[in-house]
């Protein structure tokens, strides 16, 4: 029994000096070679763009959402998708790419876009308010806007407009502008329509955020400086073998 104890000591000792052995020689250092980051950073990759699309997925289905209670006309409804809108894309990174002038680029956020039935239905409230100062101001040609609406509205039954259309809007517009004094009649009209700025929307989300995509596109950027590193170590090295 006292052999055998004394073996398992000796064989464990001799392990314990082996280990001690390739620790100070350096060899449980872990280091991991520059193709085996290469390997590992394909996954990250492809996983960094699975995220920042579900991201964009998701900010364009709270957008759509906008859209839908806009087209509804329901203006509580419309607040309260926006700032559900505001909330995620300001905690996330949200890439997208919009069209600007006719050429496509890549943005952080939702881009533009516009609350366009809510401004109609702010123009044509405006322009109902503009109906009754034209009628009483005692134009030489009548109702100027009546005039125009006489134009205006058989075009919109047959073209099947819609009194909050934009195109009834701009007829409106058009016929009003044929009539001696429309231009002061027309300023007064413009002057009472809202500014289009107000209905456009164009929310920014962060460039990193702390969120898991943020630290995979983190470790994934830290990976690729190291790769970057490490080749401009190499190629320096080689080069200065030449001049040895």
């Amino acid at each position: 029994m006292e052999f055998i104890l004394a073996k398992v000591f000796k064989v464990r000792k001799h392990k314990n000096d082996i280990i001690y052995y390739m620790k100070k020689r350096g060899r449980f250092k872990f280091k991991i070679k520059t193709w085996q980051l290469l390997l590992i950073l394909i996954p990250f990759l492809f996983l960094d763009a699975t995220l920042l699309r579900l991201d964009h997925i998701k900010m364009t289905e709270l957008r759509d959402a906008v859209l839908a209670a806009d087209e509804a006309e329901d203006d509580e409804e419309i607040a309260r998708t926006l700032e559900e809108l505001k909330k995620f894309v300001f905690s996330n990174m949200v890439i997208n790419v919009v069209e600007d002038n006719g050429t496509q680029k890549i943005t952080f956020g939702t881009g533009p876009f516009y609350l366009e039935h809510q401004y109609i239905r702010a123009a044509n409230a405006a322009l109902k308010e503009a109906e009754a100062k034209v009628a009483s101001d005692g134009n030489p040609n009548g109702n100027v806007y009546a005039l125009a609406s006489d134009v205006c509205s058989p075009l919109a039954a047959q073209n099947g407009w819609t009194w909050n259309d934009s195109r009834f809007i701009n007829c409106m517009l058009t016929e009003i502008n044929k009539y001696p004094a429309a231009d002061e009649i027309q300023d007064k009209i413009i002057a009472s329509l809202p500014s289009t700025e107000l209905y456009r929307k164009n929310y920014a989300s962060p460039v990193w955020t702390p969120t898991l995509t943020g630290f995979m596109v983190l470790i994934t950027v830290i990976m690729i400086v190291v790769i970057f590193i490490r080749v401009i170590i190499w190629i320096v090295l080689r080069l200065s073998l030449l001049f040895i």
